[in-house]
């Protein structure tokens, strides 16, 4: 496994990275410097239709809006996961599928965080096992190179490596904090077509040698972060003055969510936790919620616990102060989880088990559609035997367990029920999303091999590693289209999202890069 990934590390960045010209600092490569590589593989599929289903138009859902942070960028466009609720929902429209377009560009690796600078550019992290990972600012529409910094350290050598600038947030200044792998917090501002270092934070003597999850900014300005060790930190930008809480004996694989009332949201491979800033900023625990964390770390997941940031719902002053969800990691059959997060305590609201029993595991974050929540399969993503390794070790495809539901939650009678449950669709690590302007989930699919081999008829080749964008109706969960992005392991898209543009467009980090699939 490693060997290939050295190999996919030399190739990709062979193709993207030229030496440096004269009189540009190392890291500063300017976009002339870049040639236009689209991502090696098979665009068409082998003869898979590039287009299944229909155009639709676009049917808005109504939902209170999610508070803009004062320090971040505007909703849909400062995280991974789209606003400090960790909604993943956009108020604006993604692809209704008229002539859907692919564009594929190859990065240097994987660019998974999708951000946008207040000129509508892209601004992202790009990261290869065994490289050190690199700050992009890319144009939207052709995905090319404005400008390109190095950041300190180097993508750890395993595939399921999370730290060191994955979970990076662009503020309200058009600035990217990034979190590293050598215990640093960067913060890099975009200037014009520059990009430019402007203060770099030293958490090591606090955290230690252990790489940085995850950063967010709580309704202050103060810094949060965690780490995979399980140290919870406040970092004030204003002093440089860092503090910290360890869990002991735990781990933490995700991101975290803020809300107004200064909740700071947790989870751990062992419980959902809320933090407060106590005085002079240090982290408290206001409540801590043990879960069934099951009794192994199932295949597609990255730690025995939950695979979810905590997603929030409603507003700190609303009812219980606001909700929080989250997935289990039960046997037989793995659970939403909604709970109050008021500094009162946790209390439980509901639970509902989805999937089959066995064969359930989520490494993404539910998505809040009003009250409800939308929760994936990823169960049976297993990187040493599936696609990223296709094609070039022999290996055959692994197909992941299908399935996609809505939880309904009645937060008047305390109960959860399903709204609607797919058996169809296999999300092997996508982080879906939806547009609340069309009304439509958008995920990223990889079909089985039975199912490719129908698709192409009887007595077709070896079947291809096909990757597609794909559209489900929100309040119904049926396929409304489904568009061939590629096909081959550079296309896999490795726990990457689906990231929404404000052209509509929709973006997603491929091993080789990055796809743009719009409207034409």
């Amino acid at each position: 496994m490693r060997t290939f990934l050295r190999a996919l590390a030399v190739v990709v960045a062979a193709a993207v990275l030229p030496p440096l010209t004269a009189g540009h600092p190392a890291g500063a490569v300017p976009s002339a410097a870049r040639p236009a590589l689209p991502i090696p593989g098979d665009p068409r599929g082998a003869g898979l239709p590039p287009f299944t289903g229909h155009a639709v138009a676009p049917r808005p859902v109504t939902v209170p809006a999610v508070p803009r942070h004062p320090f971040m960028a505007a909703n849909g466009a400062g995280n991974l996961h789209g606003d400090a609720y960790q909604s993943d929902t956009y108020e604006g429209p993604g692809p209704t599928g008229r002539e859907l377009a692919v564009r594929g560009r190859l990065q240097g690796g994987l660019c998974g965080s999708v951000t946008f600078d207040s000129r509508g550019r892209i601004v992202t992290v790009c990261m290869t096992p065994g490289l050190a990972p690199r700050l992009m600012l890319l144009r939207p529409n052709d995905l090319g190179a404005v400008a390109s910094l190095t950041l300190p350290g180097t993508a750890g050598s395993s595939p399921t490596e999370v730290s060191g600038g994955g979970y990076f947030y662009l503020d309200e200044r058009d600035r990217a904090v990034v979190p590293t792998k050598d215990g640093t917090i960067q913060v890099v501002a975009v200037r014009g077509d520059a990009l430019v270092t402007e203060a770099r934070y030293d958490l090591e003597p606090v955290i230690g040698a252990a790489g940085i999850v995850s950063v967010l900014p709580d309704w202050t300005g103060r810094m949060w972060f965690v780490t995979g060790s399980g140290v919870v930190g406040v970092l004030d930008p204003a002093t440089g003055t860092v503090s910290a809480h360890v869990l002991h004996g735990e781990t933490i694989a995700n991101s975290i969510a803020v809300d107004e009332s200064g909740g700071v949201f947790v989870v751990s491979d062992h419980a959902l936790y809320r933090f407060d800033a106590a005085t002079r900023g240090r982290p408290v625990v206001t409540w801590r919620a043990p879960y069934d964390r099951g009794s192994r770390q199932k295949p597609g997941q990255l730690s025995q616990g939950s695979g979810t940031t905590p997603t929030l719902i409603g507003p700190a002053d609303g009812p219980g102060g606001g909700y929080v969800a989250i997935t289990d990691n039960a046997d037989p059959r793995m659970k939403v989880l909604v709970m109050a997060r008021g500094k009162a305590g946790p209390e439980m609201v509901c639970e509902q088990p989805v999937f089959a029993p066995g064969k359930g595991a989520d490494e993404n974050s539910l998505i809040a559609v009003g009250g409800d929540l939308i929760v994936e399969n990823n169960y049976g993503y297993v990187v040493g035997d599936h696609a990223i390794l296709k094609g070039v070790l022999g290996g055959r495809q692994v197909d992941t367990e299908p399935g996609l539901a809505r939880v309904h939650v009645d937060y008047t009678t305390r109960t959860c029920s399903l709204a609607w449950s797919d058996s169809v669709e296999r999300v092997p690590s996508v982080v879906s999303k939806v547009s609340l302007a069309t009304g439509l989930l958008y995920t990223f699919t990889h079909p089985s091999a039975d199912e490719l081999r129908s698709a192409r008829g009887k007595g077709a080749a070896a079947m291809p590693d096909a990757w597609y964008l794909t559209a489900l109706d929100v309040r119904t969960g049926k396929r409304v289209w489904s568009r061939l992005v590629g096909a081959g392991p550079l296309f896999n898209n490795h726990y990457a999202p689906v990231t929404l543009g404000g052209d509509g467009s929709a973006y997603v980090g491929v091993v080789g890069g990055l796809v743009r699939i719009t409207d034409s």
